[in-house]
């Protein structure tokens, strides 16, 4: 096991490190912008030390994990001597490693670790770290290291080559904040007839987790439900109306999403090429004046 230390101690970074730490991987050092957020960590982690700067961590440890902000990532990197030998990884799921050129030109392995997973505060991030899925890049023997790192918080992992980190981290937006964008206008819908977002959540959250679980169990592109799915043209053509009358800025969002729908309710069987045809032409008519005259939809 490598020693391993810590340049950030932010919600991924004591996540990373707490729950490494708990399955005996040596983690001996930290050090962080703030220095109260260091000796936070190190309490958490026994036999870590706090470290006033980067480089005391760098000296210190054989991996180094870089868990600050995306956009310090390369500088913090440039700000340190490393040594031929040493492993270097970041934790940013839409930079590549090339952001670590200033590691490889002393002869450190460079890597990137990113798990696949949300993080809205630190204990929320410890309870959802393991189990998640980790993305991997890095030449060995350093990838063999991660993968056990993956492997040690009971996680899986996909290994990106150079160039892939930019669409798989836009395919993580769609599916987790967009996700939050996409209740957040259902709950807007709820308080126009009177309901409150409290109430609202309550209510759509069975639905929610009914949603991923058929995603799950079921999958893509059986799990799929709903009007699109049916063919159920009346029913679009309620919703553009109720939507052209009460939130004519839904309308465009609803109409590109069914859009985008029809290929899975294809793909599920229950929609036929004719009744296909029929709703995208329904989609990318009615409402169209609120469109304005340069839209294309």
């Amino acid at each position: 096991m490598l020693k391993t230390g810590f340049i950030g101690a932010g919600t991924t970074g004591t996540a990373l490190a707490v729950r490494l730490s708990q399955k005996k991987w040596p983690v001996v050092a930290v050090s962080s912008r703030t220095p109260a957020s260091a000796q936070r960590l190190a309490a958490m982690v026994p036999g870590c030390s706090a470290c006033h700067t980067s480089q005391e961590v760098v000296d210190a440890a054989e991996l180094v994990f870089i868990t600050t902000p995306d956009d310090a990532i390369a500088r913090v990197c440039s700000e340190v001597q490393w040594h031929a030998g040493q492993s270097v990884v970041h934790c940013s799921g839409a930079h590549s490693v090339d952001i670590l050129e200033s590691a490889e030109q002393y002869g450190a392995g460079v890597g990137s670790f990113h798990p696949l997973q949300t993080f809205a505060h630190v204990d929320q991030a410890m309870e959802n770290l393991p189990g998640s899925t980790f993305a991997l890049e890095a030449q060995q023997p350093l990838l063999a290291t991660l993968e056990q790192l993956a492997v040690l918080l009971n996680g899986s992992w996909v290994e990106l080559k150079p160039g892939d980190k930019v669409l798989y981290h836009t395919a993580a937006v769609f599916a987790c904040n967009y996700l939050v964008t996409l209740v957040k206008l259902a709950l807007d819908l709820w308080q126009d007839f009177g309901v409150s977002s409290k109430e609202a959540t309550r209510a759509l959250l069975p639905l929610i987790r009914g949603t991923i679980n058929n995603i799950s169990t079921v999958g893509l592109p059986n799990c799929l439900t709903g009007p699109v799915a049916r063919g159920d043209l009346g029913t679009i053509e309620r919703h553009l109306s109720a939507l052209e009358a009460s939130n004519p800025s839904l309308l465009a969002v609803y109409k590109e999403l069914a859009l985008q729908t029809i290929p899975t309710a294809l793909a599920k069987g229950r929609l036929d090429e004719q009744q296909a045809e029929e709703m995208k032409i329904l989609l990318t008519t009615q409402g169209e004046s609120q469109c304005g005259e340069g839209d294309t939809r």
